[in-house]
């Protein structure tokens, strides 16, 4: 065949046939018993052409509700920001994209660099003396982190907050089941973390604290102070922290974390309609060689020219299957990239400038939704770039996401999905995208809805 890519013709079918020795394709299948082969044709569209099928599929792209055609204001693990346009030229380059993982490090130089100031980004943002490239995403990298806590520990139980994304703690629920841990999880007092019960439960069984800062619920946890309640007890903090934040608050290393995890996704990660995202996976240097995954370091080849190599291989790819420190952790090198463009692009002063533009508008929306009759802000605690509105006991919230979706706006994620006791609840993200008109727009669209 000339046209490689093109379907076969009848012709070059015969030709096949021909070259195997029979005369039809039902020759083929004749091995399989015929009651058992489906009978009749499939339930499915006649051929298209190529005209025809971008029009179809254009068609039924075109009803998702995506960031380009709705303004958004749903947050919970994905956000829409900002995705500078440098980012997509650079990961569509062939020598990035094809390159899932370094197999062959000395020829994978530029890979290994790639992954070395991505690991790089991430210890300065988190404070911490190590990171790996090799986490899904922030739910599979908080249940990663609770296994390593056990294993460092050499205890079984591992304390939770209830104000950590749902779906990370049913990841990790999942994870400890197949390692024989036990879960405990704390109640919530006023958006974050319930103290007075954290402090009840942690013992000397308890191999870690694990707490999102800024939690689900978009607010700050006091972390030096958990910290210093499960480090009387020799545990270790496990912190799942929005990176983004970081560009403002203090970083959780320097705040006593032992472990920092989290979603890369703010950094230019598209959200894809849910998602790859990437995940990351910070720890002190005690805790370097308990790491799922890879380190890639930096050396000097013999001619003392600058050169980076795979330090550390901790997967059973690597290593014996026993001996490896996780079995389902991957190589996101390719939205690890993604972040290591936003960053190199937005600088230092960039990334504070956009986490401080989180905060302003999102408080912004705050204020508006303090203001109206019928609406509130459910709780005091300081937050980041979301915070839950509290709706009157006769509203819906899933008829008021819809008309809202009709209205033009992704609306707020429904918290009583996930948490009983918060049916009419809406949590709201606002991120640097949103301006002041948007902002104005959905609290009055919003009000109109109840």
């Amino acid at each position: 065949m000339k046209h490689r890519y093109l379907p076969m013709t009848p012709q070059d079918q015969a030709d096949m046939l021909q070259v195997i020795g029979i005369d039809s394709m039902e020759q083929l299948f004749q091995d399989i018993p015929t009651e058992i082969r489906y009978q009749g044709t499939l339930p499915i569209s006649e051929a298209l052409d190529e005209i025809s099928l971008l029009r179809h599929m254009k068609q039924l792209s075109d009803q998702n509700a995506d960031f380009d055609r709705y303004t958004s204001f749903l947050g919970a693990g994905i956000y829409d920001h900002h995705v500078p346009v440098v980012i997509n030229h650079v990961i569509s380059r062939s020598e990035f994209y094809t390159a899932y993982t370094p197999y062959q490090p000395e020829i994978s130089q530029g890979e290994l660099q790639a992954i070395f100031e991505f690991q790089s980004y991430i210890c300065e943002l988190t404070g911490m003396a190590v990171a790996n490239a090799s986490m899904y995403d922030g739910a599979t990298a908080l249940a990663e982190a609770g296994s390593l806590a056990a294993s460092a520990t050499r205890r079984k139980q591992l304390i939770v907050s209830r104000a950590v994304h749902p779906e990370a703690r049913q990841i990790l629920q999942t994870s400890a089941r197949g390692l024989n841990l036990d879960i405990i999880e704390i109640d919530i007092q006023n958006g974050v973390t319930d103290l007075v019960h954290l402090e009840s439960m942690i013992s000397t069984d308890t191999a870690a604290v694990l707490i999102q800062s800024p939690n689900f619920f978009g607010c700050i946890e006091d972390i030096r102070k958990i910290g210093d309640m499960i480090h009387a007890h020799k545990g270790l903090l496990v912190v799942s922290s929005n990176p983004l934040s970081l560009g403002v608050l203090e970083s959780p290393g320097k705040l006593g974390a032992d472990v920092v995890i989290g979603d890369a996704q703010p950094f230019g990660i598209a959200a894809s309609l849910g998602g790859p995202t990437c995940g990351y996976f910070a720890v002190t240097e005690a805790l370097m060689r308990k790491m799922p995954g890879r380190i890639v370091g930096q050396t000097l080849d013999r001619d003392g020219k600058r050169g980076f190599v795979l330090t550390l291989q901790a997967r059973e790819q690597h290593i014996r299957r026993e001996k490896a420190t996780s079995n389902i952790c991957s190589n996101q090198a390719l939205l690890a990239l993604c972040a290591s463009v936003y960053l190199s692009t937005m600088g230092k002063q960039g990334i504070q400038d956009v986490a401080r533009l989180n905060i302003q508008k999102a408080h912004y929306a705050a204020n508006a939704i303090r203001h109206s009759d019928r609406l509130a802000i459910a709780n005091t605690s300081p937050f980041f770039n979301e915070f839950v509105i509290k709706l009157p006991e006769e509203a819906n919230v899933t008829q008021i996401n819809e008309q809202l979706l009709a209205a033009g706006y992704l609306g707020g994620y429904d918290l009583g999905l996930a948490y009983p006791e918060l049916q009419g609840h809406l949590l709201v993200a606002v991120t640097e995208r949103r301006t002041k008109d948007e902002i104005d727009q959905f609290v009055t669209r919003l009000e109109a809805c109840l």
